[in-house]
């Protein structure tokens, strides 16, 4: 199956960079959102980072106007009928998703590949509220993901061997690594980073040591490029207890349990970086 035409649905942050990438592979693609507003700074985000690449000489001038030209944006989830491959980047809630995927399965052609960028969901009940159930896969872009390389793909219990090859080919298009994972609960990435976090958080907790010096132990002792309370600031503190919960629930394993600490912070509204303050303070 060639992919031609894509669209990508939520122009937040994860999926403004899925565009991005997108277009600056020469592929067509539309960001779409509900609001004007969100759409309008997913669009000068690309823009600004692809100003960026060019001052610093990462790509030309030209290459940068090839990336604007296969870029569009829309509010009208219906302009994903002529479209290839639909990439879903909206917030990360079952109900909410299972709701995009039925719409984009009235709207979209019977070819047509409908993708997730969920972290943690399954697949495989994602797919199940589709009448093509085959052509639903999951599609994780690590973030930020114009610097990121790879894409973990989830092939739900029903995901066709068609539609696994055409993601994989895809995502080599884009300049990606693709990794092949089954559909379980936190996929590879974060059934092991979330409770590495969570192990941190849990020290901080115990008073084992202060989040910096937990941080400096992890990256002068394991060379982490970044400690885990740093790193789970800056994924927000929200979006690991939220994963957190997936695996305790998905797996009834006790080794998953969230922290206390963890889930304090998200109710006192500490979230990490886009609230201002999380295990550190952001100005």
């Amino acid at each position: 199956m060639t992919i031609n035409n894509v669209m990508v649905i939520g122009a937040g942050q994860m999926g403004a960079g899925i565009a991005q990438v997108f277009a600056r592979a020469g592929v067509d693609v539309k960001l779409n959102d509900l609001k004007q507003e969100a759409l309008d700074k997913g669009l000068a985000g690309i823009e600004k980072r692809l100003a960026r690449a060019v001052e610093k000489g990462r790509m030309t001038s030209e290459e940068q106007d090839t990336a604007f030209h296969h870029l569009s944006g829309t509010t009208n989830i219906e302009d994903a009928a002529d479209c290839d491959l639909v990439i879903e980047a909206v917030v990360e809630n079952m109900e909410v998703k299972t709701k995009v995927f039925q719409q984009l399965d009235g709207i979209t052609p019977e070819h047509t590949i409908l993708a997730s960028n969920t972290s943690s969901l399954p697949i495989t009940e994602i797919a199940a509220a589709t009448k093509r159930p085959s052509q639903v896969i999951g599609m994780h872009f690590m973030n930020p993901v114009p610097v990121m390389k790879l894409v973990e793909i989830i092939r739900a219990i029903q995901t066709s061997a068609e539609t696994f090859e055409a993601i994989k080919d895809m995502t080599n298009r884009l300049e990606k690594t693709p990794v092949e994972v089954n559909d379980f609960p936190g996929f590879v990435s974060n059934r092991i980073l979330m409770p590495m976090i969570n192990e941190a958080i849990y020290t901080v907790y115990e008073g084992v040591a202060s989040p910096e010096d937990v941080d400096t132990v992890m990256k002068l002792g394991m060379n982490h490029p970044m400690g885990p309370l740093a790193l789970a600031d800056f994924i927000g503190l929200d979006t690991c207890l939220y994963i957190m919960e997936v695996l305790y629930d998905g797996f009834g394993d006790s080794k998953y349990r969230p922290c206390p600490l963890l889930r304090k912070y998200v109710k006192a509204g500490w979230l990490g970086k886009k609230s201002g303050r999380g295990f550190y303070t952001y100005e």
